[in-house]
């Protein structure tokens, strides 16, 4: 298939947190909000006069320092953050809004606060308490929680607009992007896909670490490029695979799934579009700050969420992208030492294996995945596990 136009750019801009987008919107005075987790709705990090960026370290080699502040028996990412940020890698932010979310995170936040990793004046960080439920309970909490830990700082601090005009402004923003994301994703559908799973990653991610207002002409172009694009008349891959899991912010790594005859076709993961880039509907029967917040913990598959009705519609949540994207098998990838994956993998592997009936790939991964030799063997294997069964079920 013929290059899209875009792709070589975002590629190179994706090399660096503080990236041209974003340095030309806080040129124009726009305020950079940082963001660790999705459990902080992101909708309300880009209201009028700010922008989200989510948190990556891309180019990482050694993680000596954060491995010293935050011990080698912690998160790969969130070490990865932390030696970033002592390198001076965060200084353009204006603020960093974090969850109380998991212990590992949280230490590293608290290292990035610690030692005063950003001089700027203003700059500050906050923590907020996310629930573990998504019953009315918690809503209740996680609307007070985003209401004075995130839009009364940053009204305080930096005069952010936050009325039920300025939310409603930013969730329209937020939702065309989503509608593009997703609507550039269903061309991964059917027997001769018009964009790879590795494309589709690379504009995927970058709506997460770039002003959206910025990201909206790169993928309404885009989507015109696809509709009129050309399949290959032979697909280079062998299998379809639905991959699930913790962040992946590592270009690399989709990239290796799919040249060793794997497609992604769906993106189940902290930087994917399921359920990130799910549209946020709203009604007139609450104010906006409670419709969000509802939105977030009823659409939320982190496996944080530990009620009953959230465990197994994870598992179900998964089956349904398998169905609609027509997957052959599922990948599991977990982040090495990441608690909350670390029992969902292990669980959801089997269970979609041995009760649902899909080949699975269970992956505990690095960071950084580079040319993994390992990784790539595995990945080999599965895909060939997968034709010798389409073979035997003839």
């Amino acid at each position: 298939m013929k290059d899209l136009k875009h792709l070589y750019d975002l590629e190179n801009l994706l090399t660096e947190a503080n990236n041209e987008l974003v340095r030309q919107a806080q040129e124009a005075g726009q305020i950079a909000v940082g963001n660790v987790c999705s459990l902080i709705p992101e909708v309300l990090l880009d209201l009028p006069g700010c922008f989200s960026v989510r948190l990556r370290a891309p180019r990482t080699g050694s993680m000596e320092v954060g491995t010293y502040y935050m011990t080698s028996l912690l998160c790969e990412f969130c070490r990865a953050l932390v030696e970033r940020a002592v390198e001076g890698g965060y200084e353009f932010l204006d603020c960093i809004i974090a969850p109380d979310a998991c212990a590992a995170m949280n230490r590293a936040v608290e290292n990035m606060d610690l030692l005063k990793t950003c001089n700027k004046e203003k700059f500050f960080i906050t923590y907020s308490d996310v629930p573990m439920k998504d019953d009315e309970t918690a809503l209740r909490h996680y609307v007070k929680q985003m209401r004075i830990r995130v839009l009364e700082p940053l009204h305080e601090v930096y005069g952010i607009d936050i009325s039920e005009e300025a939310l409603g402004r930013a969730v329209e923003q937020h939702n065309k992007v989503c509608r593009l994301i997703r609507e550039l994703g269903e061309y991964r559908k059917g027997e001769k896909p018009r964009i790879t799973g590795y494309e589709f990653h690379v504009f995927c991610l970058a709506t997460y670490v770039c002003p959206k207002a910025a990201m909206i002409p790169i993928l309404e172009d885009t989507l015109k490029q696809v509709k009129r694009r050309r399949p290959d008349e032979k697909s280079p891959f062998r299998a379809r695979v639905v991959l699930a899991g913790s962040e992946i912010d590592d270009l690399d790594f989709i990239k290796l799934i799919e040249d060793n005859g794997a497609m992604v076709v769906a993106d189940r993961h902290c930087f994917g579009s399921f359920p990130g880039r799910a549209e946020i509907v709203l009604n007139e029967n609450e104010d906006l700050l409670t419709q969000i917040c509802r939105h977030y913990i009823t659409v939320g598959q982190c496996p944080r969420y530990m009620n009953t009705e959230k465990i197994n519609g994870r598992k179900d949540y998964v089956d349904k992208l398998a169905k609609e994207y027509e997957a052959d098998g599922i990948i599991y990838e977990q982040m090495k030492f990441c608690d909350y994956w670390g029992y969902e993998r292990m669980a959801a592997s089997y269970i979609m294996e041995h009760e649902y009936g899909y080949p699975v790939l269970s992956v505990d991964r690095p960071y950084v995945v580079g040319t993994s030799g390992q990784l790539r063997t595995r990945v080999q294997a599965f895909v060939e596990s997968i034709e010798i069964k389409k073979i035997q079920g003839r």
